[in-house]
């Protein structure tokens, strides 16, 4: 592979998680709003670059034959993931919530065991026990209300894990990926509109500044990752997303004064520390593959 083209794919998805983690800020700094408030303005904005940029790409409206209802699982699979980690951002640190959030290349390789008939590896099955221990050492789980952040949190990863497989399955299946993000914006948008029209909460200036921040976050991480994904495999540079855990955790601890506890710490350790394994893994067996001329 070309080592230029892997280097700009290196850092468009450090940019990605950058930009992921700059919108988790923005979230907690847009203050006391309902959940679903937020979730709709995040959608609203990212609605209308993705539709700006289909139409100065001259990009045809268009979905393919047979794709509206994998359209639709995504976009339901992906919001309510989304409303689970925005819940979690609201009421635990950052860096928590964004670790959390960042099982979801695990739950995805479950999902695509049923929803793409792919055969997980033994090594696969390792990670994904392994990435779910470290998730209890971030969780904590207790039986009373203050673990429901954290469940929460989970629940947001398994969410955007299933919605991770229905993109491969609409990618395998030629659909155009900027149609996928409008898709999900829009369908998103509408789905959240019911509750906005009949509960929505007068927001300040500078809580309408901070929603805005956090679409245009979320655009830049959706465009960075896209960017990313064109440049190099997913296999090769995936592993670098988890940097949005670090960045998190940064700006928790600058903005929000926020540190993560040891237990949070360890867990951080188990989860990047088996993705980078799963990725090393995959790396020699496909040098192993070329090797032998499979």
């Amino acid at each position: 592979m070309n080592k230029s083209e892997y280097k700009k794919g290196v850092f468009y998805i450090i940019f990605s998680a950058f930009c992921f983690a700059l919108m988790n800020l923005f979230i907690r700094l847009s203050g006391d709003l309902p959940t679903l408030q937020k979730c709709f303005f995040r959608n609203f904005f990212a609605m209308m670059i993705a539709v700006f940029s289909l139409i100065k790409s001259k990009t045809p409206l268009r979905i393919g034959k047979g794709n509206t209802k994998y359209l639709v699982a995504r976009s339901l699979s992906g919001g309510l993931g989304m409303i689970c980690n925005f819940y979690a951002i609201d009421h635990m640190a950052i860096s928590d919530a964004s670790m959390l959030n960042k099982l979801s290349p695990f739950f995805a390789t479950v999902f695509c065991v049923f929803i793409m008939k792919e055969k997980a590896n033994r090594y696969e099955w390792t990670a994904l026990i392994v990435a779910f221990i470290g998730a209890l050492f971030v969780v904590k789980p207790t039986f009373d209300v203050e673990a429901i952040p954290a469940f929460a949190g989970l629940a947001g990863g398994l969410g955007a894990g299933l919605a991770y497989a229905f993109v491969r399955k609409l990618g395998t299946r030629g659909e155009n990926s900027m149609i996928i993000v409008a898709f999900f914006s829009c369908f998103t948008s509408l789905m959240l509109l019911p509750y906005l029209i009949f509960n929505y909460q007068p927001m300040t200036a500078v809580q309408w500044l901070f929603l805005c921040l956090t679409g245009l976050a979320a655009a830049g991480g959706q465009i960075g990752i896209t960017n990313a994904y064109s440049k190099a495999p997913a296999k090769e540079i995936s592993v670098y997303d988890f940097s949005i855990v670090i960045f998190a955790a940064m700006l928790g601890f600058v903005f929000l004064d926020q540190i993560p506890d040891i237990f949070s710490i360890i867990g951080y350790i188990i989860i990047i520390g088996t993705a980078v394994a799963k990725w090393y893994f995959t790396i020699r067996s496909d040098k192993n593959t070329k090797n032998y001329g499979v």
